[in-house]
């Protein structure tokens, strides 16, 4: 297997060395968001519904509303909300004039959980200490303009 030196080294476009970079950092900072929710025995996109409903607390959000605020978009949300649930960190609660329309609160144990998360949740960050505050604010403007373009070109595929 090669190491990751090994891969970018065979890459010569500077574009395609930063899609490459792009996925390594991807792969990199999952692993490092896995083993820390692990400890919490949350997934990262539990944790990402259960600040999604901190940010509207007390008032419940709708499980579409929860979806489209989702940094992974790929994410089953009522899967998640499901385990979470059981977790008693949520509440469902049926909208009175929609049976079909479902809103979910977070409970006090959910809010006690994220409380305990952001108390540690500075040490995973120091991961990042090697970069100064000056090119992490340049980073991310370098990938929000990637994403600003819009992706309307046509790929035509040579055989």
């Amino acid at each position: 297997m090669l190491t990751e030196q090994e891969i970018l080294g065979t890459v010569s476009d500077p574009h395609a060395n930063a899609v490459i970079n792009i996925k390594i950092t991807h792969g990199w900072l999952i692993k490092l968001q896995d083993n820390f929710f692990k400890m919490y025995q949350l997934t990262h996109q539990q944790f990402n519904i259960l600040r999604i409903l901190k940010g509207q607390y007390p008032n419940g959000v709708k499980i579409k509303d929860i979806k489209r605020r989702m940094v992974d978009k790929m994410s089953n949300v009522g899967r998640l909300v499901e385990k979470l649930q059981q977790k008693d960190f949520v509440q469902k609660i049926e909208d009175f004039n929609d049976r079909r329309v479902v809103f979910v609160h977070l409970t006090k144990a959910g809010m006690a959980q994220l409380t305990d998360i952001s108390a540690n949740f500075n040490a995973m960050l120091s991961n990042f200490d090697n970069i100064s505050e000056q090119e992490a604010i340049e980073l991310v403007r370098i990938l929000e303009k990637m994403r600003a373009k819009p992706t309307t070109k046509k790929l035509e595929i040579r055989n």
